[in-house]
């Protein structure tokens, strides 16, 4: 981006623009005519541009994921109709100013650390634009190729290159080679020179610092999301050159066991052949070639054992340090604590709830124990008057009966008594004149 021999992006697609980038020509030949030099001729409509062009401008980087810019290729992503926006320098130049944009330039002079030197190669501007006030960061608008970056984009890319170490299995020892780390980041990544912009960032906040040892640049990682990164050290160079060693001695051991195993194909087919002094010299190079793998195998079990003493010291360091921090944390909790203090203490207490006691029970034997008194002998003589009163309007209720109950009836004495009173119904109606019986009567006698 913005480099020479490198193509510019093109336009926009429609869906990032906004609905009137198409249908409304007026108001977008607005928008794209160039900015008064003064806001105050007439800041409603200085703001109205600004805002449009600004929200824009941050949206692009973002959709587009690349924390590299400039102004040449904004340009080209906002032509309409063979017209690009005038005021777009401006637009930058505030964008810069609220620091939402940062000069290329700018920021790598910011980070101070050792390993600048290395990438300055890498950064340097064709042409070269590094001039006294462009490191000075003046209030001049940008050039058409000068580098910018995306200030919050690059922090944030930054934390995915973190978390992404932090989640695979480099992150096993904090130092690490730049050439495996590159691998690792290269779909977060687009290029190296982005690459080295995240390492920076990731530099500045203090999180990593990167050492050339050998003529190989290394990498170390601060442990825990929130931690400082510390310097680099002779145990982890030595860490580090270890773990190279492993790597080797295992490149090493896989290729001999090809050749080993190539060396046996090729005694096969010489005894097919019937080559006889042939497919001995193939036995004999395949015995030589697993003599070296067991030589091998053994050394890489040493490299392998240490490592893993190292990683278990280093737990246990870590666990010494919880230690050490909780005893020093405990022990300030309890410095003004003693043995003695706590007797004499909790002694205090026990003589004051005694005299505490001795108070409340001198208080409630005074005044209830008179108080006993006096209400005793009114209680005496009000319950005499209750009992001599109830003597006196004692109910008149019938006596008890002395009469022992009769032993419970029968079914079969139930059902003889409910038929006599049945044949006592029917005897009673028959007995009885009905209704009409004294009509005819009367009609008799008439």
């Amino acid at each position: 981006m913005c480099s020479p021999g490198e193509a510019p992006p093109g336009p926009a697609p429609a869906g990032d623009l906004p609905p009137e980038w198409e249908t409304d020509d007026e108001r977008m030949a607005f928008l794209f005519s160039a900015f008064k030099q003064s806001r105050e001729v007439n800041s409603t409509e200085w703001d109205s541009k600004m805002a449009f062009w600004v929200g824009l401008v941050l949206a692009r980087g973002r959709r587009r994921g690349a924390v590299r810019t400039c102004l040449r290729e904004l340009q080209n992503g906002f032509e309409r109709r063979g017209s690009v926006p005038l005021g777009l320098g401006t637009v930058l130049r505030e964008l810069l100013r609220r620091g939402k944009l940062q000069r290329e330039s700018d920021f790598m002079a910011s980070v101070d650390s050792s390993w600048i030197s290395w990438g300055v190669g890498v950064f340097i501007l064709k042409p070269l634009k590094w001039t006294l006030s462009s490191v000075l960061g003046d209030s001049k608008i940008p050039e058409e190729e000068e580098v910018l970056i995306y200030v919050e984009l690059l922090q944030e890319k930054a934390e995915e290159v973190y978390r992404l170490y932090q989640s695979s299995a480099l992150s096993s020892h904090p130092v690490v080679a730049l050439s495996e780390l590159r691998s690792l980041c290269a779909g977060l990544c687009p290029d190296e020179r982005t690459f080295y912009l995240l390492l920076l960032q990731l530099q500045k906040e203090k999180r990593v610092t990167i050492l050339e040892q050998n003529g190989e640049k290394i990498v170390k990682f601060a442990r825990g999301l929130h931690a400082k990164v510390s310097p680099m050290n002779d145990v982890d160079i030595g860490v580090y050159q270890l773990m190279q060693s492993e790597q080797l001695l295992s490149q090493k051991v896989e290729s001999l066991s090809q050749e080993a195993e190539k060396c046996k194909e090729d005694a096969r087919s010489a005894c097919r052949a019937g080559k006889k002094q042939l497919a001995l010299r193939c036995l004999k190079s395949k015995r030589r070639t697993e003599r070296r793998i067991e030589e091998l195998h053994s050394k890489l079990d040493a490299v392998q054992g240490i490592l893993d003493r190292i990683y278990a010291s280093q737990t246990d360091q870590m666990v010494f340090n919880a230690y050490q921090a909780g005893v020093g944390a405990l022990k300030l909790s309890m410095k003004d604590v003693t043995v003695e203090r706590a007797e004499n203490l909790v002694d205090q207490i026990q003589e004051l709830c005694d005299t505490q006691d001795e108070v409340a029970q001198t208080l409630a034997g005074v005044g209830i124990n008179g108080l006993a008194e006096m209400d005793s002998e009114e209680l005496e003589k009000e319950l005499d008057s209750l009992l001599q009163d109830s003597s006196k309007d004692s109910l008149d209720l019938p006596p008890v009966p002395q009469k022992v109950l009769s032993a419970p009836i029968s079914d079969a004495e139930l059902e003889a008594e409910l038929e006599q009173l049945s044949v006592s119904a029917g005897d009673l109606a028959q007995k009885t004149p009905s209704a009409s019986e004294p009509k005819t009567a009367l009609g008799l006698n008439l």
